[in-house]
């Protein structure tokens, strides 16, 4: 299990235990976090669920696919450190992620 941060974009946080094995995309929807849509059920098909991963955590999520910077490319204020959290796994090292979440998914 890893505890995971989510804040919107108003600062409004909201804190959820993941199961190891699941995306941080899919323990957003299963505990109702506003902002991530997941409109292709996590396929890797739209961008409905970008994240700014926190600067502390961007080496231990790993680095984009090409199929998700292309997936990027329909997002919104891409950053550096953007991501699609349909492609962040969760383990223990991720224990206390951070990610925010867009304005326009707000």
């Amino acid at each position: 299990m890893a505890k995971i941060t989510y804040i919107e974009h108003d600062g409004t946080e909201h804190v959820v235990e993941a199961e190891n094995g699941l995306t941080v995309m899919e323990a957003a929807i299963r505990n109702m976090v506003p902002g991530i849509d997941a409109d292709c059920g996590g396929a890797c098909a739209c961008a409905t669920c970008h994240v700014y991963v926190d600067e502390a955590w961007t080496a231990r999520t790993g680095e984009r696919a090409s199929m998700e910077d292309s997936m990027l490319d329909f997002a919104t204020d891409v950053q550096d450190n953007s991501r699609l959290s349909c492609q962040i796994k969760i383990s223990d090292a991720l224990d206390g992620l951070v990610v925010r979440l867009p304005e326009e998914q707000g």
